[in-house]
């Protein structure tokens, strides 16, 4: 059976965001986890090697398949920091107009650094993934 690699785990998220190579994405990581805490409610927790996620949900697809994940969450990667948001929303895009520079992937938005960004509109992709991933998949 399929196992999931990204679950949730009691690793720390200070001690990951300290090996990210870069200062200057660090010192991003740390306003995102201050952004993303405060934003959500929502204490961070890691996911999977890489993952600093914040809340959670259960899914079920009509395969079958199913699963847990974080509400919301990001990662400083190498090459860009990846912002995790709901997949299928379709209020998402018209957020994303305002945001500045990114590009997208199916579930992720990739930023080069925050000062690339709009801070309020974060907050508000932030709360409309939440709130449609809630209505989605109620407990």
């Amino acid at each position: 059976m399929y196992e999931l690699k990204t679950k949730e785990h009691d690793g720390s998220v200070i001690e990951f965001i300290e090996q990210v190579d870069n200062p200057k994405k660090r010192a991003d990581a740390y306003q995102l986890l201050d952004i993303f805490t405060e934003t959500t409610g929502y204490e961070a927790k890691m996911w999977g090697p890489s993952i600093i996620g914040f809340g959670s949900y259960h899914y079920k697809y009509k395969t079958g398949h199913e699963g847990d994940a974080p509400l919301v969450g990001f990662s400083p990667r190498k090459s860009k920091i990846s912002l995790y948001f709901a997949t299928g929303d379709p209020d998402r895009e018209a957020l994303l107009e305002n945001f500045g520079k990114h590009t997208t992937g199916k579930a992720c938005v990739y930023i080069n650094k925050i000062a690339d960004i709009d801070v309020d509109v974060l907050r508000a992709l932030i709360k409309q993934s939440i709130s449609f991933l809630q209505e989605t998949y109620p407990e």
